[in-house]
């Protein structure tokens, strides 16, 4: 190895480097509070002003990063969040955790991945490892980030160091923590995978080492898009025995009494955060350069993408059941986060269903506990509402109450004596009622 990765691998090793991490999102401040929290010093960056003030203050926007954890690290002067990135000249890691979302096409959007890159670049000193988390397709750390870091002159293995390790947060679990899930980490060097794995050796229990970036970025879609396939095998499967009168819940409970060859899987309204929806599209997208089809994966995304329709078809077959319009009819949503007991709303399903029964006519309101305002949204740019209290009046006044997210703080044995119709796409309610129509 040479002197500059010895000595970039002794400093993490003995926790003196500094690590710079990029985007203070989801997948980047729980990354810097284990790294905080493993005696690092972290410098945040990001450039949304309002959440760099609110770090610097000591204050989360993140419900499972607490703002305790973080202030204590600011009194201590080992954290600092910052819009300035030529600090990132001052640190000695450099870790990109930005959005990698779809555009309107459903192609890849590298864009913040590629500015960050550059701006990395403007900032690039000798010695400093630079590692990818991003979901993205296999290729972007050699083919797209390599060359704008290399325009200088620096190379890569001798002046710097250049990984990719895949994130795998799961928000809300308490179990599966950042520092519990093994780490995939690929260099595109031996020395730049040693050194991108002494780093994650020293607050990961597990790594594991893989040959390149491209096996590293394999890994994460392989791992989307398996979920993605079983989600949306289930979610057909729901469909088909919906209409046989069925119960899908009841049959995967049956079947998960096999013990091999079979993994339950659930349905629901259709999947949010910010992989399973973005990740198979990205393998869809590389998979054309190599002339290959996709149909499996595409199919399975069209499946998926489809259940927000699913649900208000549902929805507005029981309304005319019930001798109702959807026109007009005052829908109740419960849960705007994409899944339960979190605040994360990338991707959510629910802003599909609210889309949907405004643009039939319905009056749409909503409630989640953990989100009271909803709005900002790259696909829904006119959505604009806040969150309802869930009160006895405001279930009786509606028309039906849509379950899209089965937080744990809802209580459904009340909602359901004091709501005239739910549609349940959660299983929420596990009992027969009928004023219950699954979906």
């Amino acid at each position: 190895m040479s002197k500059d990765a010895l000595d970039l691998e002794k400093k993490i090793q003995d926790r003196k480097a500094r690590v710079g991490v990029v985007g203070m999102g989801y997948v980047g401040l729980p990354l810097v509070k284990v790294f905080l929290n493993k005696g690092f010093e972290v410098l945040g960056f990001d450039i949304d002003k309002k959440k760099v003030n609110m770090l610097n203050q000591g204050k989360s926007y993140i419900k499972h990063v607490s703002a305790e954890e973080l202030k204590k690290y600011i009194d201590k002067n080992k954290f600092q969040a910052t819009t300035d990135f030529t600090s990132l000249a001052e640190t000695d890691v450099i870790i990109i955790c930005v959005p990698t979302p779809l555009d309107s096409y459903k192609n890849p959007d590298l864009s913040y991945v590629l500015n960050t890159t550059e701006t990395i670049f403007k900032n690039l000193k000798k010695g400093q490892l630079v590692v990818l988390e991003s979901t993205t397709y296999p290729g972007t750390t050699e083919d797209e980030m390599l060359p704008l870091l290399e325009a200088g002159g620096l190379k890569v293995g001798k002046d710097f160091f250049l990984a990719y390790s895949p994130e795998r947060e799961n928000p809300g679990d308490k179990v599966h923590t950042t520092e519990k899930i093994p780490k995939v980490v690929g260099g595109v060097t031996p020395e730049c995978g040693r050194v991108a794995k002494a780093l994650y050796d020293q607050i990961i229990q597990k790594t594991v080492s893989v040959s390149s970036p491209k096996v590293a970025e394999a890994t994460k879609i392989m791992e989307n898009v398996f979920r993605s396939v079983n989600i949306a095998m289930v979610n057909e499967m729901k469909m088909i025995f919906d209409r046989m009168g069925i119960d899908i819940w009841e049959v995967i409970h049956a079947a998960s009494t096999k013990p091999f060859g079979f993994m339950p899987f659930y349905p629901g309204p259709g999947y949010g955060g910010h992989c399973i929806p973005v990740d198979p599209f990205y393998l869809a997208w590389k998979a054309k350069e190599v002339d290959h089809p996709t149909k499996f994966i595409e199919l399975a995304g069209e499946i998926n993408t489809f259940m927000p329709y699913f649900v208000v078809t549902k929805t507005i077959d029981a309304l005319n059941e019930e001798g109702k319009s959807i026109k007009g009819a005052r829908i109740l949503i419960l849960g705007l986060a994409y899944k339960e007991d979190i605040d994360d709303q990338r991707e959510s399903p629910s802003l599909k269903i609210i889309s949907l029964l405004k643009k039939h006519g319905a009056d749409v309101s909503y409630n989640d506990p953990y989100v009271p305002k909803a709005s900002g949204y790259r696909d829904y740019p006119g959505l604009v509402l806040e969150s309802v209290a869930l009160t006895e009046k405001m279930l009786k006044e509606c028309d039906a109450v849509v379950v899209v997210t089965a937080h744990s703080d809802y209580d459904f044995d009340w909602i359901v004596e004091n709501a005239s119709l739910v549609i349940d796409t959660r299983n929420a309610v596990q009992k027969k009622r009928k004023n219950v129509i699954k979906a």
